[in-house]
């Protein structure tokens, strides 16, 4: 029998398989960097998510604040303009008891005049 030696093994790279083997790092190290991006992209959003809920929680209770103030200014109104009617109805009053006191006041002299005179007469 013959003696066959095996092949001896050849280290060669092969155009072909650089540029896959490159092309795949490549797309290993890309789709790392998208990721890191997009976990940082999420972290900064879920941040400005907090701050913008913490804005809504305070505008709301400012809201609510005004909402109150808004109530207290109407019934403060409410009661300025029940003041004022009652003020209208004191003053009509006073009008009408002036007109009375002046219309007194009148009847009272006339009755005087009319004693001074009776008076005079019997002396």
């Amino acid at each position: 029998m013959t003696n066959v030696r095996a092949p001896a093994w050849k280290w060669e790279w092969n155009l072909n398989t650089v540029v896959i083997l490159v092309g795949f790092v490549g797309s290993v190290m890309a789709w790392g960097a998208s990721w890191e991006r997009l976990s940082s992209s999420q972290n900064s959003h879920a941040n400005a998510l907090d701050r913008m809920d913490k804005r809504l929680t305070a505008a709301e209770v400012s809201l609510r604040q005004i909402d109150n103030h808004e109530l207290r200014i109407s019934a403060v109104e409410k009661q300025a303009a029940e003041a004022a009617t009652s003020m209208r109805a004191v003053e009509s009053t006073l009008n009408a008891l002036s007109a009375d006191t002046r219309v007194m006041r009148e009847i009272l002299q006339r009755i005087e005049a009319s004693q001074r005179d009776g008076a005079q007469l019997r002396r």
